[in-house]
């Protein structure tokens, strides 16, 4: 049992400025080495590290031997990309053979945790996950492999690591080991295509590769794109290696694998050793283990999680769901993508939630230049929704191409988008848009099709109870709501109406024969002539920026209170019911089970959830269409839209976008006034501006 480590000393400056690290080794804190530390620790098996080695041996303190774990980032090291894995190791490390390892020992006992069904379950469950999603340890990789890189036939893969790397020196591979491998290669598989896969650091220009790629064998073929590794193994019938990691993921996808050195994974059984077979590694390695045990104790139990969004110690399905996501949102996004109708401000933004390895972004505003960049019937058109389709739509029908609108999604920012403020969601929808119910969408599709498992529904629940416990919202403004104002009488219904943009693109869609607030207010009260209702204008009109102004005489004439610039999460915790023609604020209403009056044809509307003054025969609930409400939520918040973490500039969970959403208000203070001078306005826009182009 190792002793509880709370002080760290650290020798290298470089350690020092890893992200999280007091995270991973649970310390309290960091310091130069001495010896009342609890341990020092260094880097892998770096010669610079011997000062570090000698240090903790005088003074005769634990030395942890760090690196990185097999599931690194979005990106690559030699990038600048922070590792969200962490191997501490009390006794040596995984790549180095000639000595033992804390995940050596874990394998060579035979520990009880091998046989452990739970944990095996779960080995079994991330092996599946890993090769269903092709998760590496690099994900900033292409998903897809053109026919034009492989060749025709049978492959066999050979793969190449940077020249120096401490795992071959330290796993039995010398000078000559790679031309030894790659003629085993070309030996044993004399009808074969032997392919040469460059490491990604080779392809980055960071590193040099060891194999002489000079070779000129008619069945040789190297990729040298920075093609996924399990995506390309997927093409292949056998594996050689070196020490790569790759080849354990090869083993992942039930490849045979021959080792000229000596990996973690080699010894066990699983793989065809070829190192000398005197070596004193294989008296250590006598067990036949499973897969599964393996990966259990390299992925599971050897290796530290920490979240890249929480910044949080987690397990590796925490991790693995992470990198799912990732790689989902990319596959959407791939092609040559031509937006139309994104104004100046919007360019940074929107490049990070088409972000793809698989992708290049134009921005145009007519089909003519889109043909002069390229445009062809391969490529895919994006059109901000409420934006003019007629160029974008010239090219659709040119070339029998979809357009594919983007729009804000439902939980957006701390603050509107007519202060420039960036958005933490956007929805891309490749049928429609969700405001727009004259055509259906993805959103109605999935209303309509998607088995929604008990899994999708427990999260949306709990992402309902989060959104309601954190009073978090689509904008986040208005002060807090005196609650003397209200003057309503015991008994009565208590109705809000939210007030809207009226040239807004869902008003113009969406609405029939009540199109603007006073009309609005005006049928609220004709029908419900005993409430006591409460007009709440929207912030985009509050603000000055859109249009939607009521007139004083409909409000005094039909409204008991005007909210102008009061939070709506406090609006909707006294409302009894919500009135509206389509705002989001009557789904906001349905997540807390208030009764909601739909006067036009919003996305919540039809669906069985709500009270509806029109109906769309598509969504009838007379016609079996009814839905439960966190179907409607599943759909509405986890399914459709896609959010940013705009720390880490990748895709993120609307779970965390709630809760960053809640720290931003927490350090302003507090939800923020929305009705603001004209001169302050135009600053915060300026600012917001100037914000978006430096990050361009």
């Amino acid at each position: 049992m190792n002793k509880k480590i709370k002080t760290i000393g650290i020798f290298s400056s470089g350690i020092r400025k890893i992200p999280s690290l007091t995270t991973f080794l649970d310390a309290d804190k960091l310091y130069p080495p001495s010896n009342k530390v609890d341990a020092i620790v260094g880097w892998g098996r770096k010669p610079n590290t011997s000062k570090a080695r000698k240090f903790a041996t005088q003074h005769k303190l634990p030395y942890l031997i760090l690196e990185d774990g097999f599931l690194h980032s979005c990106g690559q090291g030699v990038l600048g990309d922070a590792s969200c894995s962490m191997i501490v190791d009390h006794t040596g490390i995984y790549y180095d053979a000639k000595e033992p390892s804390d995940l050596e020992t874990l394998l060579a006992t035979n520990s009880e945790f091998l046989f452990d069904r739970t944990l095996i379950a779960r080995a079994t469950a991330c092996i599946q996950k890993i090769t269903n999603h092709s998760i590496s340890k690099y994900n900033n990789t292409s998903l897809f492999l053109t026919d034009h890189l492989l060749p025709k036939g049978e492959n066999v893969l050979v793969i190449d690591q940077t020249a120096g790397d401490m795992s071959l020196e330290t796993g039995y591979i010398n000078n000559d080991s790679f031309n030894k491998l790659l003629q085993a290669a070309l030996d044993e598989h004399p009808t074969a295509n032997i392919i040469i896969k460059t490491h990604p650091d080779v392809i980055a220009g960071k590193k040099k590769g060891s194999l002489s790629l000079q070779a000129t064998h008619p069945r040789i073929t190297i990729i040298a794109e920075n093609i996924n590794p399990l995506i390309l193994m997927k093409h292949v019938k056998h594996v050689y290696v070196a020490t790569s990691q790759m080849g354990f993921e090869a083993l992942m996808l039930g490849k045979p694998v021959t080792c000229f050195g000596v990996p973690f994974y080699a010894g066990w059984g699983l793989t065809d050793d070829r190192a000398d077979s005197t070596l004193d590694v294989w008296k250590r390695r006598k067990h036949q283990l499973t897969l599964e045990q393996v990966f259990a104790a390299a992925y599971i139990r050897y290796t530290r999680y920490v979240h890249p969004d929480t910044l949080e110690r987690c397990e590796i399905e925490d991790i693995l769901d992470y990198f799912t996501l990732q790689q989902q949102m990319r596959q959407h996004t791939s092609g040559h993508l031509f937006c139309f109708g994104f104004t100046l401000w919007k360019l940074n933004y929107i490049r990070r939630f088409l972000q793809s390895p698989d992708n290049k972004i134009s921005f145009v505003s007519s089909s003519q230049q889109a043909i002069k960049k390229g445009f062809d019937a391969s490529c895919n058109i994006i059109l901000w929704a409420s934006k003019d389709k007629s160029e974008a739509r010239k090219l659709s029908e040119q070339f029998d191409v979809p357009i594919h609108s983007m729009e804000d999604g439902f939980i957006r920012s701390v603050g509107i988008g007519t202060d420039l403020t960036a958005p933490a969601s956007l929805v891309l929808d490749s049928r429609g848009v969700y405001f727009d119910p004259s055509s259906p969408s993805d959103l109605e599709y999935l209303l309509q099709t998607h088995q929604f498992n008990n899994e999708l529904l427990k999260r949306a629940k709990k992402l309902r109870t989060l959104l309601l416990e954190n009073e978090v919202s689509k904008y986040n403004l208005g002060k807090k709501l005196p609650l003397a104002l209200i003057k309503a009488k015991s008994g009565q219904t208590l109705i809000l109406i939210p007030g809207q943009v009226e040239d807004d693109a869902s008003i113009k869609t969406g609405c029939i024969d009540i199109c603007t607030n006073s009309a609005l207010i005006v049928a609220v009260r004709e029908s419900n002539p005993d409430a006591y209702i409460i007009f709440k204008p929207h912030p985009d009109v509050i603000s000055g920026n859109r249009k939607g102004a009521v007139a004083d005489d409909i409000i005094n004439q039909h409204c008991d209170l005007m909210l102008d610039d009061v939070s709506v999460t406090d609006c909707l915790g006294i409302a009894d019911e919500v009135h509206t023609m389509t705002s989001l604020v009557g789904f906001e209403g349905l997540l807390r089970k208030i009764k909601v009056v739909c006067y036009g044809l919003p996305f919540y509307a039809n669906w069985g959830l709500t009270q509806d003054r029109h109906y769309l025969k598509r969504r009838n609930p007379e016609q079996n269409n009814s839905i439960m409400l966190d179907e409607l939520v599943a759909a509405t918040l986890i399914l459709y839209p896609r959010y940013i973490n705009w720390k880490t500039q990748v895709y993120t969970t609307p779970e965390f976008i709630v809760l960053q959403i809640k720290k931003s208000i927490e350090q302003q203070g507090g939800k923020q006034a929305n009705k603001i001078p004209l001169i302050a306005r135009k600053l915060r826009q300026i600012k917001q501006f100037i914000k978006g182009m430096m990050s361009n």
